[in-house]
């Protein structure tokens, strides 16, 4: 299914995750990752539940605290900081996991409480031939665990790519995926994707490329094959330390007070994907993560602006009207608006209300609409104008647009909005247009103002 996905070039989905809601979606996965293993330095066990219930399970089983494990959990935190800040060039979580598993071995810390890794299986993993017939029953399991592993991969990847790095090709990642997953089906291995806690700790371990992959996976195998009743000499608490060491710094209040000082709106879509982690899990939070990116989108596409302009003195430069420009020349009977962005069925109502409310405050004998900003006029959005231009005529008040790309004036010219206007009322920019309604408007008190 991934495959497929990337051949069909499916991989623009992964796009509908935007900058503020990525910011939310990091932040949650650093807060689950950190709870998740808080237990695990405490010595305490209960069963998993939402991120609630393991918050009070959490509480509860404070008192239960294994003192050996906090011990040991405490010493492998302090170490990991300690070697980050006075070696940053050392492997921090290779040296935690040696020394835990160095002071597992000789101070027995299994007796005193200290819950180890335990037994790994040793040797490779026999040949498991696919069994086509299951196939029936298991594609629709199939496909949303595909979904989940495409988002959370691409979402890992994006949440840890620097500014400086290339960004996740998500095609490329649905191809990587699924062919992982169908050679890792072969040796009876589970569906898999790109992880956030182990794309973190190997991110912040110094890890930049693929290279980094390669070694892990040729440790794996160094592990199955010979070390494996080493690594389950290792306590569960050193491994939590690393991964909280690790995981915490996805959690960024200052990226969450940066939004909100450019926008409040975008702050609130953050807040809206970091619950949506925190409340309903990782996987689930992505998909609340895309639909509040999507809500983001049609709250935008739903509600463009519309700028009424003015001429910057002794320039041909058209630019919004503003309180910081109060000498923009205007021009006593025309009304120039600009128009940005597609407009379509589902924003061409509030479009004509807001020119409606304009052009009746205003007054204009003439509207000159400027389109350069806009890239399609969908069917609905163009019988909108058909019949804000015949109730505006009705009134004594003319249209002319301006700047039309040449896909919007074929549209218009072969339509009734087109057959009502002429072709002398379409102007190629809005210069033109003054110098056309100040060499055509005689009338008392016109000209600039």
């Amino acid at each position: 299914m991934l495959v497929l996905a990337s051949v069909l070039r499916l991989g623009f989905i992964a796009n509908f995750i935007s900058e503020p809601v990525l910011i939310g979606f990091k932040a949650g996965i650093g807060v689950v990752i950190v709870l998740d293993q808080v237990p695990k330095i405490l010595g305490v066990h209960f069963a998993r539940g939402t991120f609630v219930q393991n918050l009070l399970a959490t509480v509860h089983g404070i008192p239960k605290t294994s003192l050996a494990t906090l011990a040991v959990g405490i010493s492998m935190i302090v170490l990991l900081i300690v070697i980050e800040r006075l070696a940053p060039k050392a492997p921090a979580p290779l040296l935690a996991v040696a020394a835990g598993i160095t002071g597992a071995y000789f101070l027995n810390l299994h007796s005193h409480g200290v819950e180890l890794v335990g037994h790994i299986p040793q040797g490779l993993p026999s040949f498991t031939p696919p069994v086509l017939s299951l196939a029936i029953q298991l594609w629709p399991g199939a496909l949303g665990i595909a979904l989940m592993s495409f988002t959370e991969t691409i979402a890992a990847g994006r949440a840890f790519a620097k500014s400086d790095e290339p960004s996740p090709q998500a095609n490329r990642e649905l191809l990587a995926t699924g062919l992982a997953n169908a050679g890792g089906a072969l040796l009876g291995a589970m569906p898999g994707g790109g992880g956030t806690t182990q794309t973190a700790v190997n991110r912040l371990a110094g890890a930049r490329t693929q290279l980094s992959e390669i070694v892990t996976a040729a440790m794996t195998l160094v592990t199955m094959l010979l070390l494996a009743p080493l690594i389950g000499l290792m306590p569960q608490a050193v491994l939590a330390a690393v991964v909280i060491v690790y995981s915490i710094g996805l959690i960024k209040p200052a990226e969450f007070r940066e939004i909100l000082s450019v926008r409040r709106t975008e702050f609130i879509w953050a807040l809206v994907a970091f619950a949506g982690v925190v409340l309903v899990g990782t996987l689930k939070g992505i998909v609340v993560a895309i639909i509040v990116s999507l809500v983001a989108l049609a709250y935008q596409a739903a509600d463009p602006p519309v700028y009424v302009l003015g001429r910057k003195p002794g320039t041909n430069v058209f630019r919004p009207r503003s309180h910081e420009h109060p000498e923009d020349e205007t021009f006593a009977g025309l009304l120039l608006l600009r128009l940005e962005g597609r407009v379509f069925f589902a924003n061409a109502e509030n479009i004509a209300e807001k020119m409606k409310l304009l052009i009746e405050e205003a007054e204009p004998k003439v509207v000159a609409l400027h389109l350069r900003g806009v890239p399609d006029l969908e069917y609905t959005a163009l019988k909108m104008l058909t019949e804000g231009e015949k109730r505006q005529r009705e009134r004594g008040i003319r249209l002319w647009l301006v700047g039309m790309n040449p896909h919007v004036l074929d549209m218009i010219q072969r339509s009734q909005l087109g057959e009502a206007l002429g072709r002398d009322t379409m102007l190629h920019n809005l210069e033109m247009a003054v110098a056309k309604y100040l060499g055509t408007d005689s009338r008392p008190g016109s000209g600039a103002s």
